[in-house]
């Protein structure tokens, strides 16, 4: 998890990949499970992709998430997404909009160290602590230590394979394999 605190005073953190696939009427966003503490791996199989929201007919939510940075802030803000999510009716867009407003405004929040990648059926969307709320180009979003890593790989394969989860399972290999914060116990969501 890109946890770099050190501005704050505390632990350094370092490390996390996480790679977002729209292709083919397909939706994934796959994420590494390392965390790191300077060299030393503290955990293998962190859970840094999740699913929220209201649930779908099958019980699970309709917008998935995945998060680099520091996990009780991410934490935090996808608690607060999820009551905007709510206060929205579901619109991701608005909700992940209003997130970002009070993410940049709002004292406490301003000091959460995290970035997400989120989305549903029809969006995905990157959002920052600077108040950001990108749409990526060509349907592929990577945060995290790795995601140059995974962002390239994705791209490269697109042209080639069709099936999102495909693509991002490989670019997130692809990570794992070049990034030492990234490693290769991935979760997987799919919408």
């Amino acid at each position: 998890m890109d946890e770099s605190r050190a501005g704050h005073g505390t632990i350094q953190w370092h490390g996390t990949t996480i790679i977002g696939v729209k292709k083919g009427g397909k939706t994934v966003i796959a994420g590494d499970g390392q965390v790191s503490m300077g060299n030393t791996v503290m955990k293998p199989n962190a859970r840094k992709v999740r699913r929220i929201g209201a649930p779908d007919q099958n019980g699970a939510g309709k917008v998935i998430g995945g998060f680099a940075g520091a996990t009780a802030d991410a934490f935090t803000l996808f608690e607060r997404l999820e009551r905007k999510l709510e206060q929205h009716h579901g619109q991701l867009m608005r909700a992940a909009v209003e997130l970002a407003k009070d993410w940049r405004t709002d004292k406490y929040l301003r000091n959460l160290e995290a970035l997400m990648i989120v989305a549903d059926a029809e969006t995905m969307l990157i959002l920052t602590g600077n108040g950001d709320v990108l749409e990526p180009e060509g349907g592929i979003a990577a945060i995290g230590s790795g995601g140059n890593y995974a962002l390239a790989a994705a791209k490269a394969l697109t042209e080639y394979e069709d099936d999102a989860e495909k693509i991002a399972r490989r670019a997130m290999q692809v990570a794992a394999e070049v990034c030492v914060f990234t490693n290769d116990r991935v979760t997987v969501e799919t919408l």
